[in-house]
């Protein structure tokens, strides 16, 4: 009796232990092929390392998948401030400073305004406010290129073109489209009996908006930061447009120096400037990449 009623235990209980090994086996599936997807992603980065850290002869007869085997520091230093980029032989330093020049005041300025914009589009409606905000959505859906003829004329005309702050105030304005959709999305789901409380104690439009609005809209804020600058620093066109010489940025002087004529080509001098070039936006998505998920998901649900 004993073995019959183990035996039909064991038969009861044979279809969760077969459901749970479906599932590990499923798991370990998954995540033997998100760490293909991983690799594959990851292989250019690791190439243009490797490669940034060879000497001429090693890339010569190495492959490119394989590791240094001296490895070559004196490369970075030259593609930092020794190699000629264009007419500049200052390496990429200069260019590198004049893109902190520009994007650091033009993802700020342009991160407050959008703040701006979307507490008062969704706190304080005015006639056509629904238009204002239609059509700044409209001006996230305009290419470059349709605007960057009529965009350097006007500089021109206002005495900005060429100089980092026409490109500045073309990024400030580019992107308050995105940056006041950011935060009016967020600051919809906030209770209005807040503003409503506020109003009742005396506080205005701007105590409101920097006492209570700003404070809790700092996930938004991170996401907005992170977009701006990500996509400031990484702009070629308008860099390439609107500056010229020793103005221009760094993506436009990577370009730069990937085009000069060499009699040899040095692949591991154009990674290290390329690397140089992205370490930036790498390192902003390392140090604050948690909250700029959590900035995505922040007023998904209202209440």
């Amino acid at each position: 009796m004993a073995e019959a009623a183990l035996g039909l235990g064991e038969g009861r209980w044979a279809p969760v232990a077969a459901a749970r090994r479906r599932q590990r086996l499923g798991r370990w599936l998954l995540y033997a092929l998100l760490t293909l997807f991983a690799l594959y992603y990851l292989a250019p980065l690791y190439v243009m390392v490797a490669t940034s850290l060879k000497s001429p002869e090693e890339l010569r007869e190495a492959s490119i998948f394989a590791w240094p085997q001296h490895l070559q520091l004196h490369t970075w230093t030259q593609a930092w401030g020794e190699v000629c980029v264009s007419v500049n032989c200052g390496g990429m330093r200069p260019y590198f400073v004049n893109s902190l020049v520009v994007v650091i005041p033009a993802v700020l300025i342009s991160t407050l305004i959008g703040a701006v914009n979307g507490y008062a589009l969704s706190f304080w409606r005015f006639r056509g406010s629904n238009l204002l905000f239609g059509a700044l959505l409209f001006s996230c859906f305009i290419p470059f290129q349709a605007i960057i003829l009529p965009l350097a004329q006007l500089l021109g005309a206002v005495g900005l073109a060429s100089t980092g702050t026409g490109l500045a105030l073309t990024y400030i304005v580019y992107g308050l489209g995105f940056t006041t959709l950011f935060f009016r999305n967020f600051y919809v789901t906030v209770p209005r009996e807040l503003v409503r409380a506020a109003t009742i104690d005396g506080a205005g439009f701007f105590a409101i908006f920097w006492q209570i609005m700003l404070p809790i809209s700092l996930p938004t804020l991170v996401v907005t930061l992170i977009w701006q600058f990500t996509q400031i620093w990484n702009d070629f066109l308008f860099a390439v447009t609107l500056t010229n010489g020793a103005g221009q940025t760094a993506t436009v002087a990577l370009g730069n120096l990937v085009k000069t004529s060499q009699a040899t080509k040095r692949y591991d001098l154009e990674m290290a400037a390329a690397i140089i070039t992205g370490l930036p936006t790498l390192v902003v998505f390392l140090v604050a990449g948690k909250y700029f998920v959590r900035g995505l998901t922040a007023g998904a649900v209202k209440g």
